[in-house]
């Protein structure tokens, strides 16, 4: 294997990539319409950084110039979602800016990940899982759910080929600092949010001395793996689901569902016993389960969470309404995260960049978790986040270690973290914040994920665009509020 590129200087590629010059339209290559003032190009890049004169590869990028040319102080670009595009804006986040006071004074340059969207894509053959899906599975299916996982290893590795072991996080970064050269800028700025704030941790590592101004809302836990972070992902979520028992548990009165938390959550589990009990009852009390932990992220959604598990006790109870009225109070609950595919194949980014880490390969170790989530963590899907996933069932070596995140090099930035982010864990922002040395701005009470400009958050908005615009950060353990209040019900007073 050739020596790996190691990404901390530009001059190791050849000049032929840094003097490209894109060919910009004003339409995208896909059949979506083109946002006004925006331009669409292509650029190639090397597939392989260890080997940059071999095959290449493209990346589809965009960019809405500044609206104010005399203000104008570089570029900036965000990343979203994913890995893999789950979520993911792409070309298409500038819109997202357009018309805020970052439109003002930067180009707002948006691009596919290697492997998403318009640029060269990583594509897995479909499978189609066999165990059913179960929010609280019996020990008698974890082999099942086990061989779900290797065959889904097996479609990936069948449909990713050569490019896969050439999805990740840092080629991703050196992806970025190659649109830079292309540009013309000697920095760029960044606003990344979930996976997008890691890619941004991670240029600011490899390329310190080209970053400016950065904002990371949303963070993975720096030092976390991709198991670590799937496991935080059941504790922020029942963090939630204990705020919001709490609350009700001080509002039996209005509610009825008992004094205190233990007595609310003792209601939740007899909700899911009453459901398991119906007919189709597995999946009734799935997306209960579902349910209880996605609404009680949503402060705003407290009351109507505590009515509808209200309405299910009275539904599911011997001589209730029955499955159907069950059904009906769920209906608004989704399984799980949609499929993102191209007839017989989907888009398989998630799973090559969450294979950078190691993975156990014992599946007592998943299976014993499984257990402890099934008995701790059910709600919001947790069992799922501690199961196999296809990483102990890796077929390909990645090229190179993950970063090692480090601070210095580079101006303070900006984590914008919601204390209950369901997602990505309240820690993990307080813990990348401490690390780079950046601030940390807490939306506080809050489930929001995801929130500079996209969450429609107009108090941390005012304090993200002093600091892009401006470059006023704010003091040390700045909070901001929640867009998504508390229900106005007052507490019992007995």
């Amino acid at each position: 294997m050739a020596t790996i590129w190691p990404g901390t200087d530009a001059a190791h590629l050849p000049r032929e990539f840094h003097t490209q010059r894109p060919r910009w339209t004003a339409e995208p290559s896909t059949g979506r319409e083109g946002f006004p003032g925006t331009e669409y190009a292509t650029i190639e890049v090397p597939r392989d950084y260890a080997e940059p004169s071999g095959e290449r590869i493209t990346l589809a990028i965009s960019r809405l110039r500044a609206a104010d040319p005399a203000r104008r102080r570089g570029i900036l670009l965000a990343v979203n979602g994913g890995p893999g595009g789950d979520g993911g804006l792409g070309r298409f986040l500038p819109e997202k800016f357009a018309g805020t006071a970052l439109h003002q004074v930067y180009d707002l340059i948006g691009f596919d990940p290697r492997g998403t969207g318009a640029s060269t894509g990583l594509y897995a053959e479909v499978t189609t899982p066999t165990a059913p899906f179960d929010s609280r599975p019996p020990d008698s299916a974890f082999r099942q759910l086990a061989e779900d996982m290797r065959q889904r290893e097996l479609a990936c590795s069948r449909g990713g080929g050569a490019l896969r072991p050439h999805i990740s996080t840092r080629n991703t970064a050196r992806d970025m600092d190659v649109m830079r050269q292309v540009l013309g800028e000697s920095h760029l700025s960044f606003v990344g949010y979930a996976y997008g704030a890691y890619v941004g941790a991670v240029y600011a590592s490899m390329f310190p001395a080209h970053l400016d101004r950065s904002v990371l809302d949303s963070c993975v836990g720096p030092r976390w793996t991709w198991r670590e972070q799937f496991l935080w992902q059941g504790d922020a979520v029942h963090r939630n689901v204990n705020q919001w028992a709490r609350w009700t548990g001080q509002r039996h009165t209005a509610f009825g569902l008992g004094r205190g938390r233990a007595q609310v959550l003792s209601a939740v589990e007899r909700v899911a016993g009453l459901l398991e009990s119906q007919p189709g009852g597995v999946r009734l009390r799935t997306l209960f389960d579902g349910a209880v932990g996605t609404r009680c992220a949503d402060r705003g959604r407290w009351a109507e969470l505590a009515e509808a598990v209200g309405a299910l006790l009275a539904a599911a109870a011997p001589g209730g309404a029955g499955p159907e009225a069950c059904a009906e109070l769920l209906s608004e609950q989704a399984v799980w995260r949609a499929a993102d595919g191209e007839g017989t194949r989907r888009v398989a980014v998630l799973e090559a960049v969450t294979l950078e880490h190691e993975w156990p390969e014992d599946l007592e170790v998943y299976y014993n978790d499984m257990r402890d989530f099934r008995k701790r963590l059910p709600y919001g899907y947790g069992v799922l986040r501690a199961q196999p996933w296809v990483g102990a069932f890796r077929t390909f070596q990645p090229a190179e270690p993950p970063t090692r995140l480090r601070p210095g090099g580079f101006p303070t930035g900006l984590v914008v973290q919601a204390d209950g982010d369901p997602m990505d864990h309240y820690a993990g922002g307080v813990a990348m914040a401490e690390l780079l040395g950046h601030r940390l701005l807490t939306v506080e009470d809050s489930g929001e994920h995801e929130i500079y400009v996209l969450g429609g958050n107009a108090h941390v908005d005012a304090v993200v665009h002093r600091y892009l615009v401006d470059g006023r950060l704010p003091a040390e353990h700045t909070v901001c509020r929640g867009v998504s209040l508390r229900p106005d019900i007052p507490a019992d007073t007995d």
